[in-house]
Formats: structure tokens, sequence, C-alpha cells
């Protein structure tokens, strides 16, 4: 081999030694830079930066995920769990009350009555029934009971009433004809009410479902009696009076599923009927603003509420709720 190409040989393989120790440093050294890149990456994700790294200059903009656009529906509000439907009202006789299988007396299916009056015969705690136009009543003069003469009696209240509807409206006729309304029927007008146990049922089932409320109130009721023995059936038991409510705290009237304020507003209803402050003879004789003012300042109890015991359970025909959905 000539002189010339040992020179040319030598030079070209110390030109190749440097360049291939360059790549292996060079190697060596981007090794941890793409660790660190996989892991910039990562966190970039995670939307989290660390201030020590720093994105390789070629590295692509990571784009922010798109935020969801919460849109908000306008919703029909719930409907109010009013009596006021059909399939109450065309049920055979309804009390006010969430569950009362007693059927009604046929001995008052009829009596005297007044529309703007109180027509369902109440009951006190005592036992006794109260009637708006007694025997002493209709035989003393309005100026001593303080209340109207009747003008009509339980038998026609409900013809006289769809009799005046159809002539103010005759398109209610097909309505009136289909649905019977057997509320305010004279079987309907018979039903004897206990105003407490009402109003309670009332406290009661606000809120739940109907499921619900009458699981609560036969606990309710059953906290004030005494499990029968063994063997034997259970009676039908008695809702509790006024007074033996007041009695109780509410811890104890909480084991029947009440919630703590539903519990203080049985307990604040009994303590107003037990001490006379509410009572049968009152819802009686009021006139209708009367029992709106007196029941609506009990703790619970909201107009509404008033508004359908006064329908439902009085049977006042001079009720009109407005703030009824039913109605609206």
């Amino acid at each position: 081999m000539s002189l010339k190409r040992m020179t040319r040989s030598s030079t070209q393989a110390a030109a190749k030694a440097p360049a291939s120790s360059t790549a292996v440093e060079v190697t060596k050294r981007t090794k941890p830079v793409k660790a660190r890149s996989k892991k910039l990456k990562t966190e970039d994700v995670g939307h989290t930066i660390r201030g020590s790294l720093t994105a390789p200059a070629d590295a692509a903009p990571s784009t922010p995920p798109a935020k969801r656009i919460k849109r908000t529906v306008d919703l029909a509000p719930p409907m109010t769990p009013t009596p006021a439907l059909v399939s109450l009202m065309a049920t055979s006789y309804s009390t006010g009350d969430i569950d009362d299988p007693t059927p009604p007396s046929p001995l008052l299916s009829h009596r005297l009555a007044e529309p703007h009056m109180t027509n369902a015969p109440l009951t006190t705690p005592g036992g006794s029934r109260l009637v708006t136009y007694s025997e002493d009543v209709v035989n003393s003069s309005p100026s001593k009971t303080g209340l109207p003469r009747p003008t009509t009696t339980t038998g026609q209240l409900l013809d006289e009433a769809c009799a005046h509807l159809i002539k103010v409206e005759p398109k209610l006729t097909t309505v009136i004809e289909k649905y019977q309304c057997r509320l305010f029927s004279p079987e309907g007008l018979a039903e004897e009410i206990d105003p407490f146990r009402s109003l309670s049922s009332g406290i009661i089932s606000q809120q739940v479902s109907g499921a619900a409320a009458t699981s609560i109130k036969n606990k309710f009721i059953a906290l004030f009696h005494h499990p029968p023995a063994e063997g034997k059936e259970t009676p039908a038991l008695q809702f509790p009076r006024p007074a033996q409510v007041a009695a109780c705290n509410v811890p104890f009237l909480r084991q029947a599923g009440l919630s703590g304020r539903k519990a203080e507003y049985i307990k604040g209803l009994a303590e107003k009927f037990a001490n006379g402050e509410l009572s049968a003879k009152m819802l009686i004789e009021a006139s209708y603003e009367e029992v709106v003012e007196k029941l609506t300042a009990v703790r619970g109890l909201g107009r509404w509420s008033v508004e359908m015991f006064a329908c439902f359970g009085l049977k006042r025909m001079d009720v009109f709720s407005t703030g009824d959905l039913g109605i609206q």
C-alpha cells in the first residue's frame, strides 16, 4: 500500500472515531430528555406543569379539553298533590284524611245546610258529634246563635251547586254528568270528621308519597297503643287524642318516622286543641275567614293546607284555592 493511501486511511479512521464517540454521548444525553419529555406530556394532560421541566422546542402545543357548558332547562313546577284531582273527587267518600275506612252514617244523610258554613259533622275528643244546624240552633234566632239561617239541605246542596255552574257555563254539563262528585253528595256530607286527626294527617302527608304517609301514620297511631297479645288479632286502633299527643316530647313522636319539624308541628297542633284555642265547636261556628286565620296561625299549616281541609274536611262550598296548581 502506498504511503499516500495509508495516510488517507488513517485520516478517515480518525475522523470516524470521534464521530462514533459523539454519537454515543448524544444518545446517552438524549435518553433522560426523552423521559422528561414523556413526564411533561403526562403532567400536561393533567393540567399541572412543573416549573423545572420545559417542553421540547419541537413539541406540539397541548390544547386543554373543552369545558362543558351546563344548560339549565326551565321545567314546569311539580304538580301540587292536591285532593282536587278528579280521581279523588270520584271516590265513594273522603273525609279529608289520607286513609279513613269508616263509612258514613246514613242517619246524617239529610240535614239542614248552608253553603257558606261547615256542612260536615265534627267529632270531639270526648266522642260527641257536632253539626252546624242542630235542632237547638234551628229553633233559635240568628241573633242568639250568630249563624245565618240555613238555605238548603245536605240532600239538595250538590244538585243546587251543579245547577248554578251549568247555568253560568253550559259547557260544564258534560263534565258534571261524567264525573259525579260524591264528596258533596248526601253520603259524603254524612261523613264524621275528626278535625285533629285530619289536620295531623295533612301534616304527615306533606312532601311524601301516599304509601309513606300511610306507613308513618300507622306507626304514629301505634305509639299510643300496646301491642296485641301473642296469637290475638290487632284491633282497629283509634287516633290519639290531642291531650295524649301534647303530653309527649318530640323524640318520642319521631319514633313513628316523622321529621323533627313535623313532630313539632303535630305537637303544637295538639296543644292548641288541648287548651281549647282550637275546637270542633269553633270550626262549626266560625266564618271561613276566621277558620283560615286561626289555622294558618298553627306552625306547619299553610294557606293551601287550610283551604284543602276547609273544602274536603269541613265540606265548605265557599272555598276557591287560587294557589292550587290544579286550578292554575
